[in-house]
């Protein structure tokens, strides 16, 4: 299997738009900076989040991006559908009835057993992602990090978010 990188992008940029301040917003471009990904692309995931209800947008001189609900809230399997879509992973075309063994739809079972087996193994991905949370990961991202890059981090974020709003209001 194997997802879009705007999957990849758009749960990176969940997880720090979970660690701002509430109310503060970074624009797509400062989100790709810091991502080191193309902006343009970076923007489509996006996007896609703000149709899916996990980020808002706001524009104006302060606009950019925030977490629409609580990070909490918003779950590994929300990021997916929202990239990747609704669609099953796995789809059964039946080839089982095909070539010089077929036989009428009939004297198969109803669900072949390669279909039900990748279903299930569907299932509990799904129910992984959707088990673990943006906020889940951002509590992690201190952990794992090695410390100069989280120092790297705040340093640069904060940077950002000053220039932003001079005067130090969200």
């Amino acid at each position: 299997m194997r997802l879009n990188e705007g999957v990849e992008w758009a749960a990176h940029c969940a997880v720090v738009l979970a660690m701002l301040p509430e109310g503060v917003t970074l624009p797509a471009a400062r989100l790709a900076e810091f991502h080191g990904v193309p902006g343009p692309y970076l923007a489509k995931s996006l996007q896609a989040l703000t149709r899916a209800g996990i980020v808002e947008s706001t524009s104006g001189r302060g606009g950019g991006y925030r977490l629409g609900r609580p990070a909490q809230d918003v779950s590994l399997l929300d990021v997916v559908r929202a990239i990747e879509g609704e669609e099953p992973l796995f789809r059964c075309t039946e080839i089982r009835r095909r070539g010089p063994a077929a036989a009428s739809a009939g004297a198969y079972p109803a669900t072949c057993a390669i279909a039900s087996a990748m279903w299930r193994a569907e299932r509990a991905w799904e129910e992984e992602l959707a088990r673990t949370t943006v906020a889940d990961i951002a509590a992690r991202v201190t952990d794992q990090a090695p410390p100069a890059a989280v120092e790297r981090s705040v340093r640069w974020l904060t940077a950002v978010l000053g220039s932003r709003n001079p005067a130090g209001r969200p």
